[in-house]
């Protein structure tokens, strides 16, 4: 799979743009504040509906009108494909596969794969939970469309839900409505948590895998799904904690709470693990997500590095940079001096020069 042209209007700080990508490494090299976030938040947005800083539609349009357009023509299994994604102001976005127009946004879900990696993400394992469900979130609704549905779905019911339990303290007759959305949350909470447990057993093991290669067989790496409820319990537990529901407004137990753990030689690495640690364990999770596509679509995705290369040391960017030969790749940074040497490696390279919403093409000298 190999992404190879991306045109913009009026998106973000881009007026018009039309650039071509190799299937190899690509370099977005300029000054910070230039644009290029941006160009991989177009292809991000293409590939799962969503900016990759989770911002709204509106946010991306270009500061002034009233719209924006982006296409990327992508190659899949030797069959070229072609993404439209239109942005209102004030509407919802619309998009268009081959030319014809999809009804929903998430049908564009699994044509384009793409890992992203940004320095946001290495704090994924600090952070809080709501990180570590975004990311398997992410990466489950790329390769399972039922998943990505269900998902929807329980958002939608939880939102509704949480409605509900407002308006009851103005009219406690609505009370009786709510065994209606309870059995629909609960029958997609249950495949929800199902699911999850079934992607992240896989990925437990090549992540483990991963963070031996990384580490020199130093440091042995164990994932924990922490569902916040077991399948066959959520309708009871549901049952049981309406009294706090009601009293918080709020839905308080589902998958909405789940978590992952990272433990290290039997240490819970988000709060004992060092800064150096945390990180390497992010690493081990993205070239695990790569290996896991691979496995699943019998194809490489598209690997989005946002200014990543300069928070890791030169050991785990040669790592990474070794890891994904075989993978399309387009990375941003603020100079070259990351790729020094790693360019005899690898001549299937591009590098632009991107500076205040233009992206001129250079020889790499």
């Amino acid at each position: 799979m190999r992404i190879q042209k991306l045109q913009l209007h009026n998106f973000r700080n881009y007026e018009n743009l039309t650039m071509d990508f190799s299937p190899g490494v690509n370099i977005l090299y300029g000054d910070n504040a230039q644009g290029k976030t941006n160009l991989l938040e177009a292809i991000y947005l293409a590939a799962t509906t969503k900016g990759i800083r989770n911002n709204k539609d509106r946010e991306m349009i270009r500061l002034g009108q009233e719209d924006a357009h982006l296409c990327v023509l992508l190659e899949k299994s030797g069959v070229p494909h072609k993404i439209d994604m239109h942005l209102r102001m004030g509407k919802a976005k619309a998009a268009a596969i081959d030319g014809l127009r999809i009804k929903k946004s998430s049908e564009l879900l699994g044509l384009l794969h793409t890992v992203s990696f940004s320095p946001d993400d290495l704090s994924m394992v600090k952070n809080g939970p709501s990180e570590r469900r975004r990311f398997i979130d992410m990466e489950l609704c790329q390769l399972n469309p039922v998943y990505c549905s269900n998902l929807t779905n329980y958002n939608k019911i939880l939102m509704q839900r949480n409605n509900l339990l407002h308006q009851i303290g103005y009219t406690p007759s609505l009370r009786d409505t709510l065994e209606v959305w309870d059995e629909q949350l609960v029958t997609y909470g249950k495949e929800i948590v199902r699911e999850r447990g079934n992607f992240l057993a896989e990925l437990s093991e090549i992540v483990r895998e991963k963070m031996k290669i990384l580490t020199g067989q130093k440091e042995d790496l164990q994932m924990s799904y922490e569902p916040d409820v077991e399948a066959e319990q959520f309708a009871d537990i549901l049952k049981k904690s309406l009294e706090r529901d009601l009293y918080m407004k709020a839905t308080s137990h589902g998958p909405h709470r789940d978590d992952v753990s990272f433990y290290i030689n039997d240490m819970n690495v988000r709060f004992f693990g060092s800064q150096g640690q945390q990180r390497t364990v992010v690493l081990a999770l993205k070239l695990a997500d790569i290996h896991l596509v691979r496995e699943k679509i019998k194809e490489s995705p598209v690997l989005l590095l946002d200014d990543v290369l300069s928070e890791l040391d030169r050991s785990r960017q040669l790592q990474l940079l070794g890891e994904i030969t075989d993978v399309q790749t387009i990375v941003t940074c603020t100079g070259m001096e990351e790729f020094v040497n790693y360019r005899a490696e690898n001549d299937s390279q591009n590098v632009f020069l991107v500076k205040n919403g233009t992206v001129d093409r250079k020889e790499y000298l």
